[in-house]
């Protein structure tokens, strides 16, 4: 072993600098730190000692070391788990810091840092290193041209959630070798569909760099959907066309600059809140061999032990100032460097603990908003986890939208006919201003959805009345329960063609809720084409075609009216206003800028509002009072909508409002997803049939 020169303790990571590569690495109570650095075969070629301390750094900089060195650290230090230490210098970690990972974890008694026999109290002496994946070094170089992020207002987002690998993995005009990778995105397929559509932002599931649990290999499964994270710099780099020894970065960042290109932001799920090295019993992977106190919440009662609010095993401990620091300088690398336009963060409760409980005035959020590079960007919380007190929606502060946990839950209901009444459903498509108004907020604050990665898809939403994870090989007890009927007919295949046209109007009315309603609306990819998980609710651990979206099986039907509801709400300012609803503008009744009206044409009434047995409404969106401006400063100029929104399961006849216009024109019917906008023409006290479980959308002519 030779002692490496001094270096720098900052930047931490590994940084080439033309003539050789900076090693710093954090850990606060170690004794020393081994750098292990290997060829591309695996093997180890040489060791250096960092021996230089400053600020809870180890580093030192090795000569000639540069673009796709592989390497790991060994650190040294006490082994006792009652006070927290899980030191083990015979297991290889990971860099936290590393911009490219290559290899996978290979399981094996020798990754655990404990003896598995003797419990883990006693420090294994197995070597890691024939199973451990490889920090390594990159060129931070990429020709990035003339890219720009799109900047989107917030007021003009439609969010598309996507999986890397599923949305091009049987896409028939992405060439073969590039389905399922970065590239396969970047393909002119890919964006076209995007474009087509007519979103504004990818959201992509987990793609910094994780592993798969070995239960799941055991069964015969991987990790699919990407939520155990372990390198919060590195893209993943199963995903990549090219290689892993620093391929799998400029892929990324080339994706990123052809979506820019097509003006489509990239926001990324990301997982701050735990690691996948789980609990007290978890493999010696990084964190917990680098500096186990520091980078995770450990019990207070005995630091043996993990806090555990996410369900995983361990959880973060953001009251660090170094783990802190690691988040940051992890968003702030994806943004600066990769060029992303912003983040959903899960779990985000999680991050916001302080001493145990969420505090929505966290250090994390004092950080993010004081921050002149993340305060900038597009920053969405999951606004929940799973310890106590951690269903936080409506609870984030400003710059922050949230995933709306009641927008969904309100909205399912409804369209299934188990709501009591309407009164929910119109803070829902009105922004959740109860939600949202008192701290500053406005409608964007909130992210509609009710489909996502987590969950039934669309289809199988209205065609399964019970999940159906056998596939799993957890015997159907893993995802959430959600056994309520939906009035459907009978679950799965059919031939009925009742049962079809029903089950395919209520895909209709979800998207056109979710579409329509102020906010930002959000959808999983393959909702749009009537996906299905064959009621799988849960496939976390499925990679192969039951995740994947079929591409050859599209409904146009969907995907048309999907495309005419997103255009809809493109050419409409009253859909996706900056501000809410003020109500009783002036006097007059024509000066609301939103009305509520009954099927009989009447406006809703106190006694409407308590109607627990309401299920349908009628809503006016007033485009003479819009308050919202242009960039240049003029008033923007809408068109009056009325919202039609029949939930009941017998027939309507709705009378047109008077007082309010001379005549309509349905621009979109639910129960005729293909008729051509304006075909059919009424003049205001007129009634316009709707069958049951249908939305309209009429415009007000003159």
């Amino acid at each position: 072993m030779r002692a490496a020169w001094p270096g720098s303790h900052t930047p931490l990571g590994a940084l080439w600098d033309g003539e050789g590569t900076n090693f710093s690495i954090f850990s606060e109570h170690s004794e020393w730190v081994e750098l292990v650095l290997f060829d591309a075969e695996g093997r180890a070629t040489s060791s250096y000692e960092l021996a230089e301390y400053t600020d809870l750094h180890w580093h030192g900089y090795v000569p000639g070391v540069g673009p796709g060195q592989r390497y790991a650290y060994r650190v040294h230090g006490p082994y006792r788990p009652s006070h927290g230490y899980r030191y083990n210098p015979n297991k290889l970690v990971l860099d936290p810091y590393a911009k490219a990972i290559a290899g996978q974890l290979e399981w094996g008694p020798e990754i655990f840092g404990y003896d598995l026999a003797k419990g883990d109290d006693a420090r294994s002496r197995l070597d890691s290193l024939p199973r451990m994946p490889r920090s390594v070094v990159i060129d931070e170089h990429f020709p990035w041209g003339d890219d720009r992020a799109p900047n989107v207002p917030w007021s003009d987002t439609v969010i598309y959630e996507l999986h890397v690998r599923g949305f091009t993995m049987r896409q028939p005009d992405v060439p073969d070798r590039l389905r399922g990778t970065y590239a396969g995105l970047a393909h002119p397929a890919a964006i076209e569909h995007l474009q087509r559509l007519g979103v504004t932002a990818v959201e992509l599931m987990p793609v910094h760099h994780f592993i798969d649990q070995g239960a799941l290999l055991e069964r015969g499964l991987r990790n699919y959907w990407g939520y155990d994270s372990i390198g919060y710099f590195a893209p993943e780099g199963r995903y990549s066309s090219g290689g892993t020894s620093g391929e799998q970065v400029d892929e990324f960042k080339a994706m990123v600059r052809a979506l820019h290109r097509a003006g489509i932001e990239v926001i990324l799920d990301v997982v701050y809140n735990h690691t996948a090295e789980g609990n007290h019993q978890g493999p010696t992977l990084s964190f917990r061999g680098i500096d186990n106190q520091g980078y995770y919440f450990l019990s207070p009662d005995d630091p043996r032990y993990y806090w555990d609010v996410t369900g995983t095993g361990n959880t973060l401990n953001v009251r660090q100032p170094q783990t802190l620091q690691m988040i940051m300088d992890s968003l702030r690398y994806w943004v600066l460097d990769m060029h992303v336009d912003g983040f959903r963060f899960d779990l985000a409760s999680a991050l916001a603990r302080q001493f145990y409980h969420v505090d929505r005035l966290s250090a994390f959020f004092d950080i993010i908003h004081q921050d002149p590079v993340l305060s900038q960007v597009k920053l969405v919380a999951e606004p929940w986890d799973v310890g106590e007190g951690g269903y936080q929606v409506g609870n984030f502060p400003v710059r922050w939208a949230e995933w709306n946990g009641r927008f969904r839950d309100t909205v399912r209901d409804f369209w299934r006919g188990q709501s009591k009444g309407v009164s929910d459903l119109a803070f829902r498509l009105t922004g959740s201003s109860d939600l949202y108004r008192g701290d500053g907020r406005g409608p964007f604050a909130s992210v509609n959805f009710v489909t996502c990665h987590d969950g039934f898809t669309l289809r199988d939403l209205v065609t399964y009345n019970e999940k159906h994870n056998e596939a799993n090989g957890e015997a159907n007890r893993d995802g959430t329960d959600d056994n309520r009927s939906w009035n459907c007919g009978d679950e799965g295949d059919t031939d009925d063609p009742a049962v079809i046209e029903l089950r395919g109007r209520q895909m209709r009315n979800f998207l056109a809720t979710v579409i329509l309603s102020q906010g930002v609306p959000m959808f999983p990819a393959g909702d749009e084409i009537g996906r299905t998980q064959r009621g799988n609710n849960n496939c976390y651990c499925q990679d192969n075609e039951l995740s994947w979206i079929d591409w050859e099986h599209t409904d146009e039907c969907l995907l048309k009216f999907t495309e005419r509801l997103l255009q809809l709400r493109r050419e409409q300012p009253v859909l996706h206003r900056k501000k809410f609803f003020a109500g009783q503008v002036g006097r007059r009744q024509n000066r609301k800028d939103v009305a509520w009206f009954r099927t009989d044409g009447h406006e809703m009434s106190e006694a409407s509002w308590r109607n627990d047995h309401l299920l349908s409404i009628g809503m006016l969106l007033n485009g003479d009072l819009i308050p919202d401006r242009s960039e240049r400063g003029e008033q923007i100029k809408g068109e009056t909508l009325l919202l039609l929104i029949h939930a009941h399961w017998h027939r309507a006849n709705w009378r047109l409002p008077t007082g309010w216009g001379d005549a309509w024109e349905v621009l979109l019917d639910t129960a005729r997803p293909e008729e051509a906008a304006g075909s059919r023409r009424l003049a205001a006290g007129e009634t316009l049939p709707m069958i049951p479980r249908s939305f309209a959308v009429l415009r007000r002519l003159g």
